[in-house]
């Protein structure tokens, strides 16, 4: 609203702002374009890359940004994604808990319901998937259905049911094809892609300014043993774990632009003191490659004094970086493994990949996982007789896998 000012037209001013609190626009020209929306809705990042999954199918994972700029609260029934070349067919719809259950607070918590308060502010976490063989759209829109404040507002307060498109976001298809940061058999895609109450899926931080989901599509990787165990034995000892100490590879030909080798292991089964914990140590022990093309790969959570390289290094495919460990903010041991667009390891957006060859051994039951409270016990009840080679395709949640040695430099 532009406050009443000190001069002659002040009348003037006060009867335009009147108008247009009615919703009459004095500019016919655009009259029928414009809307006053009291939900106001932008893409988190200025495009989204589409991917294909180990499912067969082609992913979109982006976030949207809501605010609600008047004092009735705005309350979310539907949003629908559409490509604004065939705004009729919706390529997603979102309502009821499905809807409910991807708005999260900016401190990353979840609302209990889809109401937003004045002056609030929701991130939606949007993913869906199409056919392998469709097309893609090379931007998308967003339809969203909702009760708000209505034109002219009514004196009770009461929301009126509305319904507008907004946000438009862009569609990239350019993807980096990496090797696999791991060797051998049993590797399990723990907290991976794409569902929304994913740890990594579902984290955005505020750095430098600005939201990043740095770990939009990170994956800790996990390994199996023969019997298909991740640890066997006393579980906080990381001595007993099928991957600690198991080697961690470069993914591609780059240059090593930061590194931290001396933090201590921590313990299983306790994450440490969070008075301890900074932005620069919450990784633990780790590497930071950049690959090329404003890419870089992170490498979080490495065994004590086994970084093998300084910032600097120039290093190839495949060759070995250090070891896999438990340091920084982990309960067990693992290597956190993801993708960015900036060197910053939080204060940059996480983004997709290809893994240009592997072999799919089963899935680990999300059912199974998402019921336990501890990581022992037996994991490979979803293993496959078939061996499904793969190549070019990005590993999707709990997925077993095989990842070919590397000729190591």
């Amino acid at each position: 609203m532009i406050p009443a000012m000190k001069h002659p037209h002040r009348f003037l001013l006060s009867t335009l702002i009147a108008i247009f609190a009615l919703g009459m626009l004095v500019d016919d020209s655009r009259s029928a374009e414009e809307t006053l929306t009291p939900l106001v809705a932008a893409p988190l990042v200025e495009n989204t890359r589409v991917f294909p999954g180990t499912d067969g199918r082609l992913h979109f994972v982006y976030e949207l940004v809501l605010t609600n700029t008047r004092p009735t609260p705005a309350t979310l029934t539907k949003i629908e994604v559409l490509d604004p070349a065939d705004p009729s067919m919706p390529l997603a719809r979102f309502e009821g808990a499905e809807l409910t259950s991807r708005l999260r607070t900016t401190a990353n918590s979840a609302p209990e319901n889809a109401a937003i308060e004045f002056n609030g502010t929701r991130l939606f976490l949007v993913n869906f998937s199409l056919p392998l063989s469709a097309k893609v759209p090379m931007r998308l829109v967003h339809r969203i259905e909702l009760l708000a404040a209505g034109l002219p507002p009514q004196p009770s307060g009461t929301p009126v049911a509305q319904a507008y498109t907004v946000a438009t976001t862009k569609v990239a298809q350019e993807l980096v094809k990496i090797s696999p940061p791991l060797a051998g058999k049993g590797w399990v895609a723990v907290n991976g892609c794409c569902g929304p109450g994913g740890v990594h899926r579902s984290t955005g931080l505020p750095v430098n300014g600005k939201i990043y989901f740095a770990q939009r599509f990170a994956i800790d990787w996990m390994k199996l043993d023969e019997d298909g165990r991740l640890v066997d034995g006393d579980p906080s000892d990381v001595r007993n774990y099928t991957d600690y100490g198991e080697e961690i590879l470069a993914v591609a030909d780059g240059t090593v632009v930061e590194t931290l080798n001396t933090l201590p292991e921590q313990k299983p089964g306790h994450l440490p003191d969070p008075k301890t914990i900074t932005l620069a140590n919450i990784d633990g022990n780790h590497v930071v490659l950049d690959i090329g093309a404003g890419l870089y790969a992170f490498y979080a959570h490495m065994q004590t004094g086994s970084v093998r390289v300084k910032a600097g290094d120039r290093v190839r495919r495949g060759q070995v970086l250090g070891k896999l460990g438990n340091t920084g903010n982990t309960s067990a041991p693992h290597l956190h493994f993801h993708i960015m667009e900036g060197p910053s390891v939080l204060g940059s957006n996480g983004v997709p990949y290809l893994l240009d060859s592997f072999t799919i051994e089963g899935q680990v039951s999300p059912a199974q996982f998402a019921a336990t409270e501890s990581l022992t016990g037996i994991w490979n009840q979803g293993m496959s007789s078939a061996s499904l080679k793969r190549s070019d395709q990005f590993p999707l949640d709990l997925l077993i896998v095989e990842f070919a040695s590397p000729n190591k430099p």
